[in-house]
């Protein structure tokens, strides 16, 4: 071990193979340093390294929080702001270089060349493999495997795309020196570029000064679309290619596998800026991305495939084909420079770029879809197999291809989501009865397989009916162009009974979004909360048993989409509820599914917080239940999260690798049966009942607990950021209608994290005195649903700070000592009985790294927590009226996210 005396860290351990991750937090802590001096005054650094210097002490010597609090205490307003977003700078230069390091470390394994890095794809293979699993089995897997990362549209942590800009530099000039083979000249201008980056940074807003609108989001989703995973996705499957000729000795035709989903421009629910329009316009900016795309590529391939008629053989079906594009276009699309006239290949190429600048125009002559455009490239990449053309040039043009096959001229799948009770207001008015909602579910059920067989509504042109059938003719009119992948599943929301599915088909038959007689579009009920997630067997045993909705079935291939929410069934019964809900439904749901002869799909509504469904994907999609996965992952995006695992294009690789190697390690070799898992089921539930119990009596059944809950978090702070087109709540009330995300977003900043662990601590404890302890630990070791609960809870329990959160509890006033001595008793509780069935004596013991990335950390995220409880203390003293103060307040949210993770 190595111990670095850093402007960022004092007296911290770093394993050896991490002494590159010191180099660069030191270099970039430096530059943060020098920065804050120049920009601000000498003076201003030494009061951070002040502060610094207390919260340290403070972590490693025990000091209470006090004297660090006392100090922020003093801070004037017009210091607080430049304060917190100096902390934000250093722990922002701590999560680039952490992220360098992963790339730094993927690296090293493949220069090694002994052993594949753990839960890549090579790896997954060899294990497979040494399983029994044959080429043929992988090649049967591979046709019906897809994995399908969604990206919403739920912003804890909007990074500015000009920020996002600025991080990619400083990321790649210290990828440039990962091998320390820089010249200094070279490293003296990566330094300046660095430091350039660092101090623009510091002059730019964080965020917007206007809530951003739905066409803001589409272009923030629109960077990690066409800026990283368009560049990875040829990569990846390069990667695959490799890792299976590696493993099994052959070079195998790999079908495509990835897909990509979006929410922004599709969510309607709860969100009224968001319908028909929006979906157009998004769309619209996902087909003029994806066209731009393959311009430029089509213009480097250009460069490339210069082969010359007399020094190569090409198929004599290019020249046709670039002649037949000439005359579908209008005179002068087409480039035209006789002393080029003997290169074919860009002739077509030529062809094909005016042919796709139509499509952008509309114009004349514009492939009519993908397919068209996939057609052509597919005619090179045959002409240049059969004409020596291996490595010359089919290397380029397979990534293109690769491309085109994925993200067509659509980029992304666009979801739809709306609550299913406004389908029934539409349908009420449709059906001129008001009443509808509340008739008998058959009578509806009747009369919606009559609208479904081709009745006419009683109201044919109903107001209140309008925007929802609206969004239905317009799936209808952009499936042409964009092809069938341009639309995903529609979900509902809320739904809780066969009707709910129904109506979406009577909705889209009314507004004539049909093909082939049929709805094209997947329907798919989402499930959130606990209570509705053990109903969802009986829902959809009455949706198979129905004849009207086993057509629809059938011609969607037999396969049913199934949303699951992991956060309101969180925030409805406690993380342990949810996680055993959750789990439980999908065992009944996949033996359902066989039972009818259906296959089901499971969507994960994933967040990034635990009690939102967070952690490691790899290890919940291996610790799904057996048959659950079965060759297809479909999983949200969300919030921090997006910018965590798609911000660099390494980083996306590596968790795209890992994603599918999960999927096939669950598909191909699911757990073996497990004689003990009937026990730990029962064990299970049990402990989830009583869980869920101490939960909703603090949550919900506790009068005051809303109004504590008010004040004990930043959430008034939160309900007024511009990072999301969305409004907070669903309808007015208390916790129970506030979204989960402002609600597990307001308790991961007052850093008690209390969402994700509450209630888990008394079901230990019961667990292991009425099991006791042996047991318990067996089913934590032994039990993969258990083990990955534990360790997601033991991960946000290490982030989080009692004392710290202590100080917003202060807040309340008198409602203090009503909840705090509650809250506090739960986490020890909880900590204790981890500890106890892990056998050991500290947090994160058997996880060095987490530990070391949180230890970095806490210097700098603990005054900005402080200094936030002293900013609402005086805000709200002013009646919440002291814009200056918001701002300072709008900046610890901002910080406290981003030094944390995993919040929203």
């Amino acid at each position: 071990m190595t111990t670095a005396d850093t402007p960022l860290r004092e007296q911290l351990e770093f394993a050896d193979t991490d002494t590159p991750l010191r180099d660069d937090v030191r270099r970039l802590g430096a530059m943060v340093g020098d920065m804050l001096a120049e920009q601000v005054s000498p003076a201003f650094l030494d009061q951070v390294e002040a502060l610094r210097r207390i919260a340290i002490a403070r972590r490693e010597q025990g000091e209470p929080v006090d004297a660090l609090a006392q100090r922020l205490a003093q801070v004037p307003l017009a210091q607080a702001e430049p304060l917190v977003r100096a902390f934000a700078a250093y722990f922002g230069a701590t999560n680039i270089a952490e992220r360098v390091h992963r790339i730094r470390r993927r690296r090293d394994y493949q220069r090694q060349g002994s052993a594949p890095q753990p839960g890549g794809l090579e790896a997954v293979l060899r294990e497979l493999r040494d399983e029994g699993v044959t080429l043929d089995d992988l090649r049967r897997q591979l046709a019906d495997l897809c994995v399908e990362p969604v990206f919403t549209a739920h912003p804890t942590e909007a990074v500015r795309r000009a920020l996002l800009l600025k991080e990619k530099t400083v990321v790649e000039r210290l990828m440039a020196d990962m091998d320390g083979t820089r010249t200094p000249p070279e490293r003296r201008a990566d330094d300046a570029r660095i430091r350039q980056s660092l101090t623009t940074a510091w002059q730019t807003n964080e965020a917007p000064p206007q809530r951003p609108s739905v066409a803001d989001e589409i272009e923030h989703i629109g960077f990690y679309l066409g800026n990283v995973l368009y560049r990875v996705l040829p990569v990846f499957y390069e990667a695959f290619a490799d890792a299976v000729e590696v493993v099994y000795g052959e070079r195998i035709a790999l079908p495509p596998v990835l897909r990509f989903g979006t929410w922004v421009g599709g969510d309607m629910d709860g969100n009224p800026n968001v319908g028909a329009a929006s979906m157009r316009d998004a769309l619209a900016a996902q087909r003029t991305q994806a066209l731009g795309c393959y311009l430029a590529d089509l213009r480097a391939l250009g460069d490339i495939l210069t082969q010359s008629q007399g020094h190569a053989e090409v198929d004599a079906r290019i020249e046709a084909r670039a002649a037949a594009h000439r005359a579908l276009l209008p005179a002068g699309a087409v480039r035209s420079r006789p002393r080029l006239s003997d290169m074919p290949y860009r002739q077509l190429l030529w062809a094909m770029r005016a042919r796709l600048q139509a499509a952008g125009e509309g114009g004349a002559g514009a492939y009519p879809d993908a397919a068209a455009f996939i057609d052509d490239l597919e005619l090179i990449d045959a002409s240049l197999a059969d004409h020596r053309g291996e490595h010359a040039g089919r290397f380029a043009l397979r990534r293109i291809l690769w491309r085109a096959r994925s993200f067509g001229f659509h980029m992304a799948t666009l979801d739809l989501r709306q609550d299913s009770a406004v389908h029934d207001q539409a349908l009420a008015a449709l059906d001129g009865d008001a009443d509808w909602a509340a008739r008998p579910l058959p009578e509806r059920i009747e009369r919606l397989h009559a609208v479904i067989a081709g009745a006419s509504p009683a109201v044919a042109q109903a107001e209140e009916a309008a925007a929802t059938l609206d969004v239905f003719r317009t799936v209808h009119a952009l499936r042409g162009s964009l092809g069938e992948h341009a639309f995903g599943p529609y979900i509902i929301s809320m739904a809780r009974s066969a009707a709910d599915a129904l109506a979406v088909l009577a909705l889209a038959r009314i507004a004539g979004c049909v093909a082939g007689g049929e709805v094209p579009l997947d329907v798919a009920p989402l499930f959130e909360t606990v209570d509705d997630l053990e109903a969802a067997p009986a829902t959809m045993r009455a949706l198979f048993d129905d004849p009207a909705y086993r057509r629809h079935l059938a011609t969607r291939g037999g396969r049913q989409v199934v949303m699951l929410g992991y956060s309101d069934s969180a925030k409805d019964g406690g993380v342990f509820a949810s996680r055993w809900a959750l789990q439980r439904a999908q065992v009944e749901l996949v033996e359902l599914a066989r039972i009818a002869g259906v296959q089901i799909v499971f969507f994960h509504g994933r967040g990034g917080s635990v009690s939102r469904g967070g952690g490691k994907t790899g290890r919940a999609i291996v610790a799904a239940p057996r048959g659950s996965v079965a060759g297809r992952m479909r999983v949200t995006e969300q919030g921090e999260v997006i910018h965590r695992k798609y911000g660099i294009r390494a980083l996306a690789l590596r968790n795209l690798e890992q994603m599918t190697g999960a999927v096939l390690r669950a598909s191909l070799r699911p757990r073996p049966p497990e004689p003990r898992e009937a026990d730990w089921r029962a064990c299970a539930a049990e402990l989830a009942r009583i869980g869920r119990n101490h939960y909703r009596a603090l949550v919900h059944d506790d009068p005051d607990f809303p109004a504590y809950f008010r004040m004990a978090t930043p959430v008034d702070v939160i309900e007024r950021l511009h990072i999301s087109s969305r409004p907070s709540r669903r309808r007015d009330g208390g916790v129970a209608n506030l979204r989960a995300i402002p609600w597990v977003f307001s308790w991961s900043q007052n850093r008690s994290g209390l969402t994700g662990w509450y209630g888990v601590g008394t079901a230990l404890r019961h667990g292991i005195d009425a099991h006791g302890l042996d047991a318990m630990a067996a089913m934590a070791r032994d039990w993969p649903f258990l083990a990955a609960m534990i360790d997601d809870v033991e991960m946000l329990m290490a982030k989080s700070d009692i004392a710290i959160f202590e100080r917003y509890s202060r807040l309340a006033g008198d409602l203090h000592d009503a909840f705090f001595p509650r809250i506090a008793e739960e986490f020890a509780r909880t900590r204790d009985a981890i500890l106890a069935i892990k056998g050991r004596d500290a947090l994160l013991a058997d996880d060095y790294r987490l530990r070391l990335s949180i230890r970095l950390r806490n210097p700098y995220v603990d005054p900005i927590s402080l200094l936030q409880v002293e900013l609402l203390r005086r805000w709200r003293e002013g009646g919440r009226e002291d814009e200056a103060l918001l701002r300072a307040l709008v900046s610890t949210v901002n910080g406290i996210s981003a030094g944390i993770q995993n919040t929203g």
